[in-house]
């Protein structure tokens, strides 16, 4: 009896630890399943790109934003080169630094702008024309470029001539050249041949003043342009301001009606994470919280609380971004320009949360394939500037802003 006894109850504690280990099992894949998205707007655009070891986000997500255009009326999938852009552009900012006696910013980075400026003035071409690799690499490597050419629009400036050649931007051109290539009068594509003004015209079909930018900061006065004061916008363009709630109207009625928007945003917040394809701002104060989370953050050092908050292993409440809190952030260098990327989409977490699905150019050697999903909170707080069709803006909008 008593051996049959203890046999039962082997056999129990045994059952029992079973029972505890799959409950044990299911409580740590039910919080390490992390953000579980669903798409609900995905506007057709052109695949992912790499721009490497190289400034020049602004050229691959204005062009992205071009390409995107093109599938939207009609167009193939077209892959048009950012170095013609950035060959064009670097050679403008030049002319433009020692102008001002070196009083702007001079360095790989840019804005939107700077590709439908280089689009107007130069026209465009495929990368298949015109790939900008003649340094022996198959990637953009800009380190030595960019050092290059600093240093000699410094020594312009520094000559001991006492005045300026009139061969210089001929020296700046050459160099470009060198690293990127001479850009060719004409070319073919698709048994055609074109110079970059009339294979912008005619094959592309895109006219670069149908394309504007807005922002929102209430340093300026709203429903006026103001030019964006931050280092990458050397060639001083000029954006539209809007009331937060407004920028993000437009931002949603572009993705309701097919159309993809350019973003310039801070990427070097803690809440983005790129392994994870994550951009998020975590609520950090307690009162805001659900019970749950007020529970269990109450017990945790200020370190847990820390990685807690960017551990990324499953939705939290986010921070409510108010006009403000947008513009305290930028007054405070705590947003900055960093990075050009392209809004594709949108999605819902597992919790019914808004995201905004974002191409980046970093390449496809992650998570979501070269993707990732901000959050509306992360959108409303962290954007810089968006490049849109103007037909995309709310008629509304447009009569405030006084756009045509």
């Amino acid at each position: 009896m008593l051996n049959r006894f203890f046999s039962l109850t082997i056999i129990g504690i045994f059952a029992f630890s079973i029972s505890l280990s799959a409950q044990t099992k299911d409580a740590k894949k039910e919080t390490a399943t992390g953000y579980q998205f669903t798409e609900i707007i995905n506007v057709p655009h052109s695949a992912v790109r790499n721009q490497a070891s190289s400034g020049t986000c602004w050229s691959y997500s204005g062009l992205a934003l071009m390409e995107a255009e093109m599938i939207r009326k009609g167009k193939p999938e077209t892959n048009l080169s950012e170095m013609f852009v950035v060959h064009h552009s670097y050679y403008d900012k030049s002319i433009k630094y020692v102008r001002m006696h070196g009083a702007i910013n001079f360095a790989g980075g840019g804005a939107a702008n700077d590709v439908t400026d280089v689009m107007r003035t130069y026209g465009m071409m495929p990368d298949t024309a015109y790939t900008g690799l003649q340094y022996d690499e198959t990637r953009n490597v800009h380190g030595e470029m960019d050092a290059l050419l600093l240093a000699m629009v410094n020594s312009i400036l520094k000559n001991k001539n006492k005045k300026l050649t009139p061969v210089w931007p001929q020296a700046i051109e050459g160099a470009i050249s060198a690293y990127l290539g001479p850009i060719p009068a004409d070319f073919s594509y698709e048994g055609k041949t074109y110079t970059p003004q009339t294979f912008m015209s005619d094959y592309m079909d895109i006219n670069p003043d149908d394309y504007v930018m807005l922002s929102s900061f209430t340093h300026h006065p709203f429903y006026q342009q103001f030019v964006l004061e931050v280092p990458d916008n050397w060639s001083f363009g000029l954006v539209y301001n809007l009331p937060l709630n407004e920028m993000m109207q437009v931002i949603n009625a572009n993705l309701e009606n097919g159309y993809t928007i350019s973003w310039a945003a801070d990427v070097g917040e803690k809440g983005f994470s790129w392994r994870n394809g994550i951009a998020v701002v975590p609520e950090n104060e307690v009162k805001s919280m659900n019970d749950t989370e007020q529970s269990k953050w109450e017990k945790l050092t200020k370190k847990e609380q820390t990685k807690l908050l960017y551990s990324f292993d499953a939705p939290r409440t986010e921070k409510v971004i108010t006009q403000d809190i947008r513009q305290k952030a930028f007054n405070n260098y705590q947003t900055t320009d960093d990075h050009g990327m392209l809004i594709v989409g949108t999605a819902k977490d597992q919790d019914g949360t808004l995201y905004y699905k974002i191409k980046n150019s970093w390449g496809i050697d992650q998570k979501y394939k070269g993707y990732f999903y901000a959050s509306k909170s992360y959108l409303e707080y962290k954007t810089l500037s968006i490049m849109v069709n103007k037909e995309s803006i709310p008629k509304a909008l447009r009569k405030k802003l006084n756009i045509d």
